[in-house]
């Protein structure tokens, strides 16, 4: 809860307080020897893991006033100002004494600001987080109040601000769209609720990815103590925040305890379908009837398909009591951002950690809990175990302690200058949670501070990964850490979380300390980074002017997101202070490649046309040959080991030459293995394979094929499991698009669906159907046939970005034999549409695309002279636009190839450059700063615009001379360099074959 607090308490004797402690810790320890406090302040613990049966608890079923159109732009509104100025104090788990401005709770050096500015410099590591690829000035204090409550997202057009008491819009440039809009302005129409005319804060945005929708909210009361609370609801009727019109609702927060207010609001969006759909909003409070009375936790969900559609609709809600909660508060529900999405039917999830009784306790659990949903039975829905709702399980955790000195006083914090102390908010975890499900692995990523040298500091960001594949929470998490930035001395807290879609990730917070003033940084680690640690160190988003010398109160919150115009790029928010009181918000972006250190870029002129230089660490390297030459297998990568594959295929184009085999790659040891597997059939060349989840088990599932020189094709679809090295051949769900001579065309998955987009009728014609497989749906009704591609393709590069599959060239069979194209467009699964990309500017087929940090790598390729080739294509959905990447060695055709997405592509095998002869050899591609990765508005400019003379900015770029180069500068224009011309090579022309 907002507002500050500046209220003084008694003066103590410092000499007799140490004795105290001392001897209170002393007794302390010798009773915790003999086990006297071994269950005296634990967590009641919950069956592990278990979920009980619908219908075994009882829910609240409350219906939302609303839904009231709101079909004004927002820039219309009239001002509507918020609340009269008023001071508020936090709100705790465990009554706080009012504590004085704290002046031991620092580091030991912290009295010697020059000494430890020196130590600072000593201890800092290295940094390699780029600086931030813009910022700009946020909202700022409209309602005379603090903290700003700094929160807001990012959509693939604007950024949605929110802080105490209203709501300002941006574009990505950050200039402003509309704004400031009060809230008593924004939720005016729900009338009859306080959400009318007492907005009070504690606000939330949130963009949801998957509807391509937002949400706003804020808490609403005429006074507390009182008895009218509520929480005020906004949903996007369109993409549009500024123009395109809101649903607005709001819900009484306890209507059976109308004297709770709900405190601290913090969403999520989940939709993991399934039967009954789990599909929610989730949002939790705190519940309090007085300024030290806490009540409880009353977590709600939300109908999020009956708000999308401006529905009426009605919220499941559970209460638990101060009893029933322990010593935990603060639950937060798992937000769904990007990844493939949670296997069918799997329960939203919620996290908590204690808020200690006592200042200096040590913690060791996170408390884990399912929600299960459903809106047309909702007394079959479920939270955590039993009448009271206890944990699903309880994860054991490095110790930490809550970021509170001595009377758990949170307003420890030191600044530059100043005696005053800023407040930690630390006996909670910090908003989001995200949830990530990267091909069947599945994971949470939480964050709260711990206090290091209790009770001298510095606090940390203590942040986890918890691996919950199959919907099992752990019994420890998979990573944790205490980020000091290599013990620099500085104070991090207020953190927030966010992963890419690559599974890199970034942290955002705040930082202090005795010779610092309050600061916006950030830390991330790539995916393939040693675990536990934010190994790509910190960058500054905005170093603080001015330390905040007459409130603690500070942030309550910031947010981290990813960008979901191209799911690399992230923007934080977060509080600086001016002096006084005053506060402002600032809003950055930044990811793991950069594009310039300033932190307040301006728009320029005109770009630079000087070629520039590839990044010495991404690089093409040779691989150990494969144990047999193999042409027309698949490549797959196998994220929940980390190994590449490949699939069938055959060792020479002669009859009976088909390999019904699999081969693993295993980057560890840089070895290859045939595994002891024989596939189904001798139908292996040509095969479409990717990886798929059933049921929280990740598979590779692959569809058609045709034995060696052999002009009939299979239907069949089989799965192999690498874990076991076993193979299934489904029943009953055989491809409809093979019709006994095609083989598949360009081939994706989605959204945990397997798409095929045209195919080869051997030897007549190309095919242009696109069929979606869905390995979750009956036996008998996984296929579906979608919208047809707008020319016939075969043999496709394609690959998924951002939920959206693009086609970068594709073969045609023309006058009786197979020739290179450069047909591209783009197919949304979603809508079931064909959209228009700029063409390829190199005709070619018989390849794949992979999705690398974001982009098309169309690799190599083609049939008819100059290919095949070993040029790397590259498409930026961004500014759709091509350039090119480093080339691999020897060029070929017909290759298993794959990447991870961000540091590593394999290729091997295939028919070398005469097109005849069948290679074993192998190359990696090897980035690991993972480049080249693109942004679609790299810097705050006034024109982005496409030209072919022109270097990419911002960004690590392509370009296609001799040797390929990219660049990082810092101009206003995002385009592609010009492409060299390939020398032909003459070779004979070989005859087609499937």
């Amino acid at each position: 809860m907002k507002k500050k607090s500046t209220s003084k308490s008694a003066f103590f004797n410092l000499r007799i307080l140490i004795a105290s402690v001392f001897c209170v810790v002393g007794i302390f320890v010798a009773m915790l020897s003999m086990g006297a406090f071994s269950s005296a302040f634990a967590q009641r613990q919950g069956p592990k893991n278990n979920q009980d049966a619908p219908g075994t608890q009882t829910p609240d079923v409350v219906r939302m006033v609303g839904p009231v159109r709101l079909d004004r732009d927002l820039r219309d509104l009239p001002w509507v100002a918020p609340k009269a100025e008023h001071d508020e104090q936090p709100l705790y788990r465990h009554p706080r004494p009012k504590q004085p401005p704290q002046t031991s709770s620092e580091s030991a050096t912290a009295g010697l600001p020059q000494v430890q500015s020196l130590l600072q410099n000593i201890w800092r590591p290295t940094p390699t987080m780029p600086g931030p690829l813009l910022t700009f000035e946020g909202h700022n204090n409209t309602c005379s109040c603090v903290p700003p409550d700094s929160d807001g997202d990012v959509g693939p057009n604007h950024y949605v601000e929110a802080v105490n008491e209203s709501i300002k819009i941006f574009d990505k440039n950050g200039v402003t769209l509309s704004g400031p809009t009060s809230y008593n302005s924004f939720f005016s129409g729900l009338t009859g609720t306080p959400c009318t005319n007492a907005n009070d804060g504690d606000p939330f945005v949130l963009y949801d990815p998957i509807a391509d929708r937002w949400l706003i909210s804020d808490f609403a009361f005429p006074s507390f103590p009182g008895s009218s609370f509520w929480q005020c609801i906004g949903v996007s009727q369109t993409p549009n925040p500024v123009s395109g019109g809101w649903f607005l609702y709001a819900i009484q927060v306890d209507p059976a305890n109308p004297t709770f207010l709900g405190d601290y609001p913090k969403f999520a969006m989940w939709n993991a379908g399934g039967s009954p759909a789990q599909n929610a909003y989730f949002f939790t409070v705190n519940l309090f009837s007085g300024p030290t009375t806490f009540n409880g936790v009353r977590v709600f969900a939300l109908d999020r398909a009956s708000m999308l559609t401006g529905g009426p609709a009605n919220a499941i809600g559970f209460t638990l009591s101060a009893a029933d909660v322990g010593l935990s508060y603060s639950f937060l529900a798992a937000n769904q951002r990007n990844g493939d999405p949670p296997p069918a039917g799997r329960n939203g999830m919620v996290l908590a950690i204690n808020s200690s009784a006592n200042a200096g306790d040590t913690e060791t659990q996170m408390h884990a809990r399912f929600f299960h949903v459903d809106f047309v039975t909702p007394a079959n829905s479920t939270f955590g175990v039993g009448p009271t709702h206890q944990p699903n399980a309880e994860i054991t955790v490095s110790a930490f302690k809550n970021a509170a000195g001595s009377g758990f006083n949170t307003v420890i914090v030191p600044q530059q200058g100043t005696t005053q102390k800023l407040d930690t908010v630390g006996d909670r975890m910090k908003t989001p949670v995200v949830y990530q499900n990267r091909a069947g692995v599945e994971s949470l990523w939480a964050t709260h501070e711990n206090l290091l040298n209790w009770p001298n500091g510095p606090v940390a960001v203590r942040w986890y990964q918890l691996n919950v594949t199959g919907g099992v929470f752990p019994a420890t998490p998979a990573q944790q850490q205490d980020w000091t930035n290599g013990s620099d001395g500085l104070w991090r807290w207020m953190p927030s979380i966010a992963l890419d879609q690559n599974g890199n990730t970034v942290i955002g917070y705040s930082t202090s300390g005795p010779s610092a003033f309050p600061s916006a940084r950030y830390a991330g680690r790539l995916v393939a980074d040693p675990p536990n640690d934010l190994g790509h160190g910190e960058g500054v988003m905005f170093a603080g002017t001015a330390s905040q010398t007459s409130a603690s109160r500070w942030g309550d919150y910031s947010m981290t997101t990813a960008d979901p115009a191209n799911n690399t790029d992230f923007w934080h928010v977060n509080e600086y202070a001016t002096g006084g009181a005053a506060w402002h918000t600032r809003i950055g972006k930044f990811n793991f490649v950069g594009g310039g250190g300033s932190p307040t870029p301006t728009p320029t002129s005109s770009p630079t046309a000087t070629p520039t230089a590839t990044p010495s660490s991404c690089t093409w390297s040779a691989g150990p040959d494969m144990p047999t030459p193999l042409v027309r297998a698949v490549g797959v990568y196998f994220p929940a080991n980390g190994n590449f594959y490949t699939v069938g295929g055959r060792t020479a184009d002669t009859a009976g030459s088909d390999f019904q085999h699999v081969l693993q790659y295993s980057p560890g040891s840089n070895s290859w293995t045939q595994k002891a597997v024989t596939l189904p059939d001798n139908q292996m060349n040509n095969m479409a394979c990717g990886v798929l989840t059933v049921s929280g088990t990740p598979q590779i599932y692959c569809v058609g094929g045709s034995a060696a020189g052999q002009t009939t094709a299979t239907a069949r679809v089989f799965s192999y499991n690498p874990v076991t090295d076993t193979a299934t051949t489904l029943t009953g769900d055989n491809w409809p698009g093979a019709m006994g001579t095609i083989l598949p065309g360009g081939f994706a998955v989605a959204n945990n669906k397997f798409y095929i987009l045209g195919g080869f009728n051997i030897n007549v014609a190309s095919t242009n159907q696109i069929w979606e497989f869905d390995p979750t749906a009956a036996v008998g009704a996984k296929w579906t046939q979608r919208t047809n591609t707008p020319v016939g393709i075969m043999y496709a590069p394609t690959c998924t970005i951002n939920g959206i599959i693009y086609v970068g060239g594709a073969s045609d069979y023309q006058g009786g034999t197979v020739v290179d194209t450069t047909n591209s467009f783009s197919f949304n699964p979603t809508t079931n549409s064909i959209g228009t990309i700029a063409a390829i500017p190199r005709a070619t087929g018989e390849t794949r695309g992979l999705n690398f940090n974001g982009l098309m790598y169309v690799m190599g390729g083609g049939r008819v002279a100059p290919n095949p080739s070993n040029e790397v294509d590259v498409y930026n959905p961004g500014t759709n636009t091509w350039g090119t990447a480093p080339s691999f060695v020897t060029p070929r055709r017909n290759f298993p190839t794959d990447t991870n997405g961000t540091d590593h592509i394999w290729l091997s095998g295939g028919y070398a450059s005469d097109g005849i002869t069948p290679l074993s050899s192998m190359e990696i591609f090897t980035c690991p700063q993972a480049s080249p990765t693109p942004t679609a508005t790299a810097t705050a400019t006034a024109t982005a615009t496409a030209t072919a003379t022109a270097t990419p900015t911002a960004t690590a770029t392509v370009s296609g001379s001799a040797t390929p180069t990219a660049t990082a500068t810092a101009t206003a224009t995002a385009t592609a360099a010009p492409r060299s011309t390939p020398t032909p090579r003459p070779r004979p022309t070989p005859p087609p074959r499937p």
